[in-house]
């Protein structure tokens, strides 16, 4: 009895592609490729990061750099501004209107301008401090500008008693004077000191005195302005205090 032929596999001649029947061969190679082009991949990408990474640093040191030159240039600006008007500051403290208020100082001098000039009594009154107002404002830096008001009543034998008076004075201290007037009283008596005239003025002594530290903003390349340097001009005063 013969045996019966056995069916063939129609799948089992057909040839495989060449990229596929090849790949064995290259495997290798091609595993080393993918792998070293990821490594490349991933090499480029954290190089990218690192680049990115150091010049957020340097942005941050340039801005620091360009901080400490603006604070340099201020300190020297602010130096050479105390410099030159120091001298100026120390003389209007000096002569009382840089700092506190100086009553007895402002009692004193026209005590001994009286007795100097020979005057006939005189009186006055001193108001409070208050603060004192200008027609045009006045930067004062960390200082505020007061007044107090005194109110002078003065006997005459003339007009220029009254004059020197105030001359004298300023020599003392810093005032501004608001309004003053003067009235005949009576006609002289030969040989007899009697006053022919009377004045009465009010002045206000002025005084920079420091404020009371507040909260400020922060200005560009750090700090504040020195008062100094407004200090060195006196203040044309516009009227008294409110």
């Amino acid at each position: 009895m013969n045996a019966q032929p056995s069916k063939k596999n129609p799948d089992a001649g057909v040839p495989l592609p060449f990229w596929l029947s090849g790949f064995a061969r290259i495997r290798k190679a091609a595993l080393t490729f993918t792998a070293t082009a990821g490594v490349a991949v991933a090499a480029v990408a954290l190089s990218y990061w690192y680049k990115q990474d150091a010049l957020e640093v340097e942005a941050r040191a340039q801005r620091a750099r360009n901080d400490a030159h603006s604070r340099l240039t201020y300190a020297e600006t602010e130096k050479e501004e105390i410099r030159r008007f120091q001298p100026a500051f120390l003389e209007l403290r000096r002569k009382g209107l840089a700092g506190k208020e100086r009553r007895l100082d402002w009692v004193e001098s026209i005590r001994q301008i009286q007795e100097q000039r020979r005057l006939l009594p005189l009186t006055y009154q001193i108001d409070p401090q208050q603060p004192y107002r200008l027609e045009q404002p006045l930067p004062t830096g960390d200082y505020q500008l007061r007044g107090s008001r005194m109110k002078l009543h003065m006997d005459l034998l003339h007009e220029m008693d009254l004059f020197n008076f105030l001359a004298d004075l300023r020599q003392r201290g810093y005032f501004a004077v608001q309004d003053c007037s003067l009235r005949r009283t009576a006609t002289a008596t030969p040989g007899v000191q009697s006053p022919a005239l009377s004045g009465d003025c009010t002045l206000n002594w002025l005084t920079l005195t420091p404020q009371p530290a507040a909260p400020s903003v922060p200005l560009p390349g750090g700090g504040k302005r020195p008062a100094l340097a407004v200090l060195g001009s006196a203040a044309t005063p516009a009227g008294s205090a409110p």
